[in-house]
Protein backbone atom coordinates (compact mmCIF):
# COMPACT_ATOMS: atom_id res chain seq x y z
CA UNK A 1 0.00 0.00 0.00
CA UNK A 2 2.83 2.44 0.93
CA UNK A 3 4.51 1.79 -2.42
CA UNK A 4 1.51 2.90 -4.47
CA UNK A 5 2.33 5.92 -6.57
CA UNK A 6 0.05 8.98 -6.83
CA UNK A 7 1.11 11.99 -8.97
CA UNK A 8 4.66 10.67 -9.15
CA UNK A 9 5.18 10.01 -5.43
CA UNK A 10 4.47 7.13 -3.06
CA UNK A 11 2.10 7.35 -0.10
CA UNK A 12 5.10 6.91 2.18
CA UNK A 13 6.75 9.97 0.63
CA UNK A 14 3.58 12.01 1.17
CA UNK A 15 3.39 10.78 4.77
CA UNK A 16 7.01 11.76 5.39
CA UNK A 17 6.37 15.13 3.76
CA UNK A 18 3.37 15.86 5.99
CA UNK A 19 5.01 14.43 9.13
CA UNK A 20 8.16 16.59 8.83
CA UNK A 21 6.11 19.76 8.26
CA UNK A 22 3.84 18.93 11.21
CA UNK A 23 6.82 18.26 13.49
CA UNK A 24 8.44 21.49 12.34
CA UNK A 25 5.30 23.49 13.18
CA UNK A 26 4.73 21.79 16.56
CA UNK A 27 8.30 21.84 17.86
CA UNK A 28 9.65 24.96 16.14
CA UNK A 29 9.26 27.24 19.18
CA UNK A 30 10.36 24.57 21.69
CA UNK A 31 13.51 23.70 19.76
CA UNK A 32 14.25 27.40 19.19
CA UNK A 33 14.08 28.11 22.93
CA UNK A 34 16.27 25.07 23.65
CA UNK A 35 18.92 26.15 21.12
CA UNK A 36 18.83 29.74 22.43
CA UNK A 37 19.36 28.61 26.02
CA UNK A 38 22.09 26.21 24.91
CA UNK A 39 23.89 28.99 23.02
CA UNK A 40 23.54 31.33 26.01
CA UNK A 41 25.93 29.10 27.96
CA UNK A 42 28.75 30.49 25.79
CA UNK A 43 27.94 33.99 27.09
CA UNK A 44 26.96 33.09 30.64
CA UNK A 45 30.10 34.43 32.33
CA UNK A 46 30.21 37.49 30.11
CA UNK A 47 26.51 38.30 30.63
CA UNK A 48 26.10 37.23 34.24
CA UNK A 49 24.15 40.41 35.08
CA UNK A 50 21.70 40.12 32.16
CA UNK A 51 18.67 37.86 32.23
CA UNK A 52 18.65 34.84 29.91
CA UNK A 53 15.18 35.84 28.69
CA UNK A 54 16.73 38.84 26.93
CA UNK A 55 19.01 36.55 24.93
CA UNK A 56 16.17 34.10 24.16
CA UNK A 57 13.89 36.93 23.00
CA UNK A 58 16.54 38.13 20.53
CA UNK A 59 17.37 34.66 19.14
CA UNK A 60 13.87 33.15 19.10
CA UNK A 61 12.69 34.58 15.75
CA UNK A 62 15.85 33.80 13.71
CA UNK A 63 16.01 30.25 15.15
CA UNK A 64 12.31 29.70 14.38
CA UNK A 65 12.91 30.95 10.83
CA UNK A 66 15.92 28.63 10.44
CA UNK A 67 14.02 25.58 11.75
CA UNK A 68 10.97 26.42 9.62
CA UNK A 69 13.01 26.71 6.42
CA UNK A 70 15.04 23.58 7.23
CA UNK A 71 11.88 21.57 7.98
CA UNK A 72 10.25 22.66 4.73
CA UNK A 73 13.43 21.79 2.80
CA UNK A 74 13.63 18.30 4.34
CA UNK A 75 9.92 17.75 3.72
CA UNK A 76 10.02 18.74 0.04
CA UNK A 77 13.07 16.53 -0.55
CA UNK A 78 10.97 13.50 0.39
CA UNK A 79 9.13 13.96 -2.93
CA UNK A 80 10.44 13.13 -6.38
CA UNK A 81 7.76 14.72 -8.52
CA UNK A 82 7.74 17.47 -9.72
CA UNK A 83 11.28 18.15 -8.43
CA UNK A 84 12.82 16.20 -11.30
CA UNK A 85 11.05 18.29 -13.95
CA UNK A 86 13.50 20.26 -16.13
CA UNK A 87 12.59 23.95 -16.19
CA UNK A 88 15.40 25.18 -18.49
CA UNK A 89 18.76 24.28 -20.04
CA UNK A 90 22.06 26.12 -19.70
CA UNK A 91 25.55 25.80 -21.15
CA UNK A 92 28.48 25.25 -18.80
CA UNK A 93 32.00 24.65 -20.16
CA UNK A 94 30.48 24.09 -23.63
CA UNK A 95 28.23 21.35 -22.22
CA UNK A 96 24.44 21.70 -22.19
CA UNK A 97 23.07 20.83 -18.76
CA UNK A 98 19.56 20.55 -17.37
CA UNK A 99 18.32 22.68 -14.52
CA UNK A 100 15.46 20.99 -12.65
CA UNK A 101 12.80 22.40 -10.39
CA UNK A 102 14.46 20.59 -7.47
CA UNK A 103 17.78 22.32 -8.11
CA UNK A 104 15.98 25.65 -8.33
CA UNK A 105 14.28 25.04 -4.98
CA UNK A 106 17.65 23.98 -3.50
CA UNK A 107 19.04 27.41 -4.41
CA UNK A 108 16.05 29.18 -2.85
CA UNK A 109 16.27 27.17 0.37
CA UNK A 110 20.05 27.65 0.54
CA UNK A 111 19.49 31.39 0.18
CA UNK A 112 17.06 31.48 3.11
CA UNK A 113 19.15 29.15 5.29
CA UNK A 114 22.25 31.32 4.83
CA UNK A 115 20.09 34.38 5.50
CA UNK A 116 18.81 32.88 8.77
CA UNK A 117 22.35 31.97 9.91
CA UNK A 118 23.57 35.54 9.40
CA UNK A 119 20.39 36.81 11.08
CA UNK A 120 21.41 34.78 14.15
CA UNK A 121 24.90 36.36 14.05
CA UNK A 122 23.34 39.84 13.88
CA UNK A 123 21.12 39.12 16.90
CA UNK A 124 24.15 37.86 18.84
CA UNK A 125 25.88 41.18 18.10
CA UNK A 126 22.74 42.97 19.37
CA UNK A 127 22.91 40.98 22.60
CA UNK A 128 26.64 41.61 23.14
CA UNK A 129 26.02 45.33 22.56
CA UNK A 130 23.11 45.20 25.02
CA UNK A 131 25.40 43.71 27.70
CA UNK A 132 28.08 46.33 27.07
CA UNK A 133 25.48 49.13 27.21
CA UNK A 134 24.20 47.74 30.52
CA UNK A 135 27.73 47.77 31.93
CA UNK A 136 28.46 51.20 30.45
CA UNK A 137 25.34 52.63 32.10
CA UNK A 138 26.75 51.63 35.49
CA UNK A 139 30.05 53.45 34.89
CA UNK A 140 30.57 57.20 35.11
CA UNK A 141 32.49 57.35 31.82
CA UNK A 142 30.08 58.61 29.15
CA UNK A 143 32.51 57.69 26.36
CA UNK A 144 31.42 54.04 26.75
CA UNK A 145 27.80 55.00 26.05
CA UNK A 146 28.99 56.59 22.84
CA UNK A 147 31.42 53.88 21.71
CA UNK A 148 29.18 50.80 22.11
CA UNK A 149 26.45 51.79 19.57
CA UNK A 150 29.13 52.72 17.06
CA UNK A 151 30.97 49.39 17.38
CA UNK A 152 27.65 47.58 17.17
CA UNK A 153 26.87 49.23 13.83
CA UNK A 154 30.43 48.63 12.61
CA UNK A 155 30.36 44.87 13.34
CA UNK A 156 26.87 44.53 11.87
CA UNK A 157 28.12 46.22 8.70
CA UNK A 158 30.89 43.61 8.39
CA UNK A 159 28.32 40.82 8.87
CA UNK A 160 26.17 42.31 6.09
CA UNK A 161 29.24 42.59 3.88
CA UNK A 162 30.37 38.99 4.48
CA UNK A 163 26.81 37.67 4.14
CA UNK A 164 26.40 39.40 0.78
CA UNK A 165 29.48 37.72 -0.70
CA UNK A 166 28.63 34.34 0.87
CA UNK A 167 25.24 34.49 -0.87
CA UNK A 168 26.93 35.43 -4.15
CA UNK A 169 29.38 32.55 -3.86
CA UNK A 170 27.17 29.70 -2.63
CA UNK A 171 23.76 30.56 -4.07
CA UNK A 172 24.59 32.35 -7.31
CA UNK A 173 28.00 30.67 -7.77
CA UNK A 174 29.69 33.98 -8.46
CA UNK A 175 33.43 34.30 -7.86
CA UNK A 176 33.49 37.27 -5.49
CA UNK A 177 37.19 38.01 -6.06
CA UNK A 178 36.72 38.05 -9.83
CA UNK A 179 33.67 40.28 -9.39
CA UNK A 180 35.62 42.81 -7.32
CA UNK A 181 38.65 42.89 -9.65
CA UNK A 182 36.43 43.01 -12.73
CA UNK A 183 34.39 46.01 -11.69
CA UNK A 184 36.75 48.39 -13.50
CA UNK A 185 35.05 51.68 -14.30
CA UNK A 186 32.00 50.50 -12.41
CA UNK A 187 34.17 50.15 -9.31
CA UNK A 188 35.40 53.72 -9.70
CA UNK A 189 31.79 54.90 -10.01
CA UNK A 190 30.86 52.99 -6.86
CA UNK A 191 33.86 54.44 -5.04
CA UNK A 192 32.82 57.97 -6.02
CA UNK A 193 29.25 57.27 -4.93
CA UNK A 194 30.54 55.97 -1.61
CA UNK A 195 32.79 59.01 -1.12
CA UNK A 196 30.38 60.77 1.24
CA UNK A 197 29.79 57.58 3.25
CA UNK A 198 33.55 57.13 3.60
CA UNK A 199 33.92 60.73 4.78
CA UNK A 200 31.20 60.16 7.39
CA UNK A 201 32.97 56.98 8.54
CA UNK A 202 36.26 58.86 8.91
CA UNK A 203 34.34 61.58 10.73
CA UNK A 204 33.03 59.04 13.25
CA UNK A 205 36.57 57.80 13.94
CA UNK A 206 37.71 61.41 14.36
CA UNK A 207 34.94 62.00 16.91
CA UNK A 208 36.03 58.97 18.95
CA UNK A 209 39.72 59.95 18.82
CA UNK A 210 39.39 63.70 19.53
CA UNK A 211 36.32 63.33 21.82
CA UNK A 212 34.91 66.83 21.26
CA UNK A 213 31.72 65.60 22.97
CA UNK A 214 30.16 62.52 24.55
CA UNK A 215 26.63 61.17 24.77
CA UNK A 216 24.51 63.49 26.90
CA UNK A 217 26.44 66.69 26.05
CA UNK A 218 24.54 69.75 24.86
CA UNK A 219 26.17 71.01 21.63
CA UNK A 220 25.56 73.58 18.93
CA UNK A 221 26.70 72.80 15.36
CA UNK A 222 26.36 75.58 12.78
CA UNK A 223 23.41 77.04 14.66
CA UNK A 224 21.72 73.67 15.38
CA UNK A 225 21.48 73.00 19.13
CA UNK A 226 20.67 69.70 20.81
CA UNK A 227 21.75 66.96 23.20
CA UNK A 228 23.90 64.12 21.81
CA UNK A 229 21.92 60.86 21.87
CA UNK A 230 23.98 58.61 19.63
CA UNK A 231 27.09 58.66 17.44
CA UNK A 232 26.49 56.18 14.65
CA UNK A 233 28.34 54.69 11.72
CA UNK A 234 27.26 57.48 9.38
CA UNK A 235 25.59 60.19 11.44
CA UNK A 236 25.10 61.69 14.89
CA UNK A 237 21.65 61.91 16.46
CA UNK A 238 20.77 65.01 18.48
CA UNK A 239 17.66 65.79 20.53
CA UNK A 240 16.67 69.45 20.48
CA UNK A 241 15.14 71.31 23.43
CA UNK A 242 11.68 70.89 21.85
CA UNK A 243 12.31 67.10 21.66
CA UNK A 244 12.85 67.05 17.89
CA UNK A 245 15.24 64.39 16.55
CA UNK A 246 18.04 65.96 14.51
CA UNK A 247 20.34 63.77 12.40
CA UNK A 248 23.62 65.34 11.28
CA UNK A 249 26.23 63.55 9.11
CA UNK A 250 29.46 62.91 11.02
CA UNK A 251 31.41 64.83 8.37
CA UNK A 252 29.40 67.96 9.20
CA UNK A 253 30.01 67.42 12.93
CA UNK A 254 33.79 67.76 12.47
CA UNK A 255 33.83 70.24 9.56
CA UNK A 256 31.38 72.74 11.04
CA UNK A 257 31.78 75.12 13.96
CA UNK A 258 30.95 73.02 17.03
CA UNK A 259 30.25 74.44 20.48
CA UNK A 260 30.11 72.04 23.43
CA UNK A 261 27.74 73.96 25.68
CA UNK A 262 28.04 71.37 28.44
CA UNK A 263 31.75 72.14 28.89
CA UNK A 264 31.17 75.85 29.46
CA UNK A 265 31.27 77.15 33.03
CA UNK A 266 28.50 79.74 32.66
CA UNK A 267 25.56 80.72 30.48
CA UNK A 268 25.54 84.34 29.32
CA UNK A 269 22.34 86.42 29.51
CA UNK A 270 22.13 89.78 27.76
CA UNK A 271 19.05 91.90 27.02
CA UNK A 272 17.66 95.46 27.17
CA UNK A 273 14.68 96.86 28.99
CA UNK A 274 12.96 100.00 27.73
CA UNK A 275 11.47 102.56 30.13
CA UNK A 276 9.54 105.70 29.28
CA UNK A 277 11.10 109.12 28.60
CA UNK A 278 9.12 110.54 31.53
CA UNK A 279 11.52 108.72 33.90
CA UNK A 280 14.06 111.17 35.39
CA UNK A 281 17.78 110.42 35.67
CA UNK A 282 17.72 109.85 39.46
CA UNK A 283 15.03 107.20 39.11
CA UNK A 284 17.02 105.48 36.37
CA UNK A 285 20.10 105.39 38.61
CA UNK A 286 18.06 103.84 41.45
CA UNK A 287 16.60 101.16 39.16
CA UNK A 288 20.08 100.33 37.84
CA UNK A 289 21.47 100.14 41.39
CA UNK A 290 18.64 97.87 42.59
CA UNK A 291 19.06 95.46 39.67
CA UNK A 292 22.84 95.41 40.14
CA UNK A 293 22.51 94.77 43.87
CA UNK A 294 20.09 91.91 43.30
CA UNK A 295 22.38 90.23 40.71
CA UNK A 296 25.40 90.69 42.98
CA UNK A 297 23.74 88.88 45.88
CA UNK A 298 22.06 86.14 43.85
CA UNK A 299 23.76 82.76 44.56
CA UNK A 300 23.75 81.60 40.92
CA UNK A 301 24.69 84.78 38.99
CA UNK A 302 28.02 86.58 38.57
CA UNK A 303 29.92 89.17 36.49
CA UNK A 304 26.87 91.38 36.09
CA UNK A 305 26.76 94.70 34.26
CA UNK A 306 23.74 97.05 34.34
CA UNK A 307 24.08 100.32 32.40
CA UNK A 308 21.99 103.09 30.85
CA UNK A 309 22.69 102.05 27.28
CA UNK A 310 20.98 104.32 24.75
CA UNK A 311 18.20 106.70 23.73
CA UNK A 312 15.70 104.93 21.49
CA UNK A 313 12.91 106.53 19.46
CA UNK A 314 10.30 105.94 22.14
CA UNK A 315 12.24 104.66 25.18
CA UNK A 316 15.30 104.86 27.37
CA UNK A 317 17.22 101.56 27.12
CA UNK A 318 18.89 99.91 30.10
CA UNK A 319 21.23 97.05 29.16
CA UNK A 320 21.48 94.08 31.54
CA UNK A 321 24.21 91.44 31.26
CA UNK A 322 25.03 88.63 33.69
CA UNK A 323 26.34 85.07 33.83
CA UNK A 324 24.46 82.08 35.24
CA UNK A 325 26.25 78.98 36.54
CA UNK A 326 26.17 76.01 34.16
CA UNK A 327 23.24 74.17 35.72
CA UNK A 328 20.32 72.18 34.31
CA UNK A 329 18.49 74.01 31.53
CA UNK A 330 15.16 74.14 33.40
CA UNK A 331 16.88 75.59 36.47
CA UNK A 332 18.59 78.13 34.22
CA UNK A 333 15.17 79.22 32.88
CA UNK A 334 13.85 79.54 36.44
CA UNK A 335 16.72 81.88 37.38
CA UNK A 336 16.10 84.03 34.30
CA UNK A 337 12.42 84.19 35.24
CA UNK A 338 13.27 85.19 38.81
CA UNK A 339 15.53 88.02 37.58
CA UNK A 340 12.88 89.25 35.12
CA UNK A 341 10.17 89.41 37.82
CA UNK A 342 12.53 91.37 40.08
CA UNK A 343 13.21 93.88 37.30
CA UNK A 344 9.44 94.43 36.93
CA UNK A 345 9.17 95.02 40.68
CA UNK A 346 12.05 97.54 40.69
CA UNK A 347 10.64 99.53 37.75
CA UNK A 348 7.19 99.70 39.38
CA UNK A 349 8.69 100.44 42.81
CA UNK A 350 10.24 103.71 41.59
CA UNK A 351 7.18 104.87 39.65
CA UNK A 352 8.56 104.27 36.19
CA UNK A 353 6.91 102.36 33.35
CA UNK A 354 8.03 100.07 30.54
CA UNK A 355 7.90 101.79 27.17
CA UNK A 356 6.37 100.52 23.96
CA UNK A 357 6.52 101.99 20.44
CA UNK A 358 4.40 105.17 20.21
CA UNK A 359 3.91 108.00 17.76
CA UNK A 360 3.33 111.57 18.89
CA UNK A 361 0.91 113.64 16.76
CA UNK A 362 1.53 117.35 16.30
CA UNK A 363 -1.42 119.76 16.41
CA UNK A 364 -1.66 121.17 12.88
CA UNK A 365 -3.04 124.56 14.10
CA UNK A 366 0.28 125.22 15.86
CA UNK A 367 2.08 125.01 12.53
CA UNK A 368 -0.02 127.73 10.87
CA UNK A 369 1.71 131.12 10.45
Amino acid sequence: MDNQVFWGNTLQAYAMFGGIILLGILFKKIVSRFLSRLLFKLFKKFADEVRIETFVALLLKPFEFFIGVSSLYLAINQLKHPLEVVIFHFTKAKVVEDFTLGEFLDKIFLFFIILSVFWIFLRIIDFVAHVFMYKAAKSENKADDQLVPFLKELFKFFIYFIGFFVLLGYVFEVNALSLITGLGIGGIAIALAAKESLENLIGSFTIFIDKPFTVGDLVKVDGVEGTIEKVGFRSTVLRSTDKTTIIIPNRAMIDGVLENLTLRNYRRVKFNIAITYETDSETIKKIIAEIGSFLATHPHTSDHTVTFDSFADSALNIQILYLVENIEYNDYLKIKEEVNFKIIDFVNQYGSEFAYPTQRTVNSTLLKP
